[in-house]
């Protein structure tokens, strides 16, 4: 049971809305501001709506991105559960294999009601430790056959971990011995070139037979995802794609909402980072709070706090609501030793100094040492 005076989701989405600065993503904008701005580049562009998910406004972006990952085909979906549910089962049918490989903290395996199983009959195999990435020497003492494997790259649910590049490329070379196909979960690939720095969205999309990426988190896009791969692939991928109902009649403001600031958002990755990096050298100030991973690897991080769960919540809700800024959501609700809060730095946090995030995070900490939260 959750302790008392615990506010319901509801009036916690409330709450955050009344909140005028964030730490954690890029503003929501306001909904007819969003619709004005999409009918506005729209216009400004030529695009007429798409039908059932052809026309030229799908074609362009479809074709721009898979110019910058450098990869033959690619096709827009409403969501990237579909996309990797989709390359998986093309990597297994084609392998007569049902049995893929992913990292124990995988989306497929945590967030998706195990669709993969559920779905499409395919088993996963969980490979590697839950605190770090998959790494090379876990692929050389894995014996069972696969016909594909999952990489994410960064991983959320350890801070936006990655692993070295040069034991990403061993990873690549174990695969192909093995007649294993790699597909990347690109969720956050756009955050990636802060750790791989030396290379380029092509480069890193080149060791993968198909990639998965999201327009809705790090670009800031009102929802959509895209499958990349050969053509082929990308022709087997759009029959599924109707198989699981994607073909929608129309997309258009969803691709827009992307397309309209994905090379803006594109180049303030950079920026992004170096605000992380200051930021978490700001918050480490404070006692009680620890960093993972630290150094940050990409604009991704995960705050870990001497509180438990629910105190830092009351706290978090104490100050939305006199000081109007909202610091994040716990991922661990129900840890009664320590919270665990994720910070993605995105233009929410640009607009901020680190003296008002210390700021913030010194007032929580105060208040849950006066026991206000009780």
């Amino acid at each position: 049971m959750p302790p008392p005076h615990t506010p319901s989701d509801h009036a916690r989405a409330a709450l955050k809305l009344h909140c005028n600065r964030g730490i954690t993503g890029h503003p929501t904008p306001l909904p007819q501001n969003e619709l004005f701005a999409i009918a506005d580049w729209m216009g400004k562009n030529g695009y007429a709506p798409d039908v059932y998910g052809s026309g030229q406004l799908m074609a362009d972006f479809e074709a721009k991105v898979a110019q910058l990952l450098g990869k033959p085909a690619a096709l827009f979906m409403p969501s990237g559960k579909m996309a990797s549910l989709i390359a998986l089962r093309i990597w297994t049918d084609r392998a007569h294999n049902a049995d893929f490989g992913m990292h124990p903290t995988a989306h497929l395996e945590l967030h998706e009601e195990h669709a993969y199983k559920k779905l499409h009959g395919m088993r996963g195999r969980l490979i590697g430790k839950a605190d770090r990435p998959i790494l090379a020497a876990d692929l050389q003492h894995y014996d069972v056959p696969l016909s594909a494997l999952v990489l994410e790259l960064p991983m959320r649910e350890i801070g936006g971990q990655l692993p070295p590049w040069e034991d990403l490329l061993k990873q690549r070379d174990i695969a192909r011995s093995r007649s294993t196909r790699l597909h990347l979960d690109g969720a956050r690939l756009w955050e990636a070139r802060a750790f791989y720095r030396d290379q380029s969205y092509a480069d890193i999309a080149a060791l993968f037979d198909s990639v998965y990426v999201s327009f809705y988190k790090g670009i800031g896009g009102l929802a959509g995802a895209m499958l990349l791969g050969d053509a082929a692939f990308i022709a087997e991928a759009r029959v599924w794609l109707t198989r699981h109902g994607g073909t929608l009649y129309q997309q258009y403001p969803i691709v827009a909402s992307a397309a309209m600031r994905f090379d803006q958002r594109l180049a303030r990755m950079p920026e992004y980072f170096a605000r992380t990096q200051a930021f978490v050298a700001a918050v480490k100030s404070l006692p009680g709070i620890a960093v993972l991973p630290d150094p940050p690897q990409v604009n991704l991080v995960h705050l870990r706090f001497d509180i438990p769960a629910h105190r830092w919540e009351a706290a978090r809700d104490h100050l939305a609501a006199g000081d109007r800024i909202w610091l994040g959501k716990v991922r661990n609700p129900k840890d009664t030793t320590r919270a665990e809060v994720e910070v993605y730095v995105g233009e929410g946090l640009m607009a901020l100094s680190d003296e008002e995030v210390v700021a913030a995070f010194d007032k929580l900490l105060a208040f849950t040492r006066m026991g206000g939260d009780r």
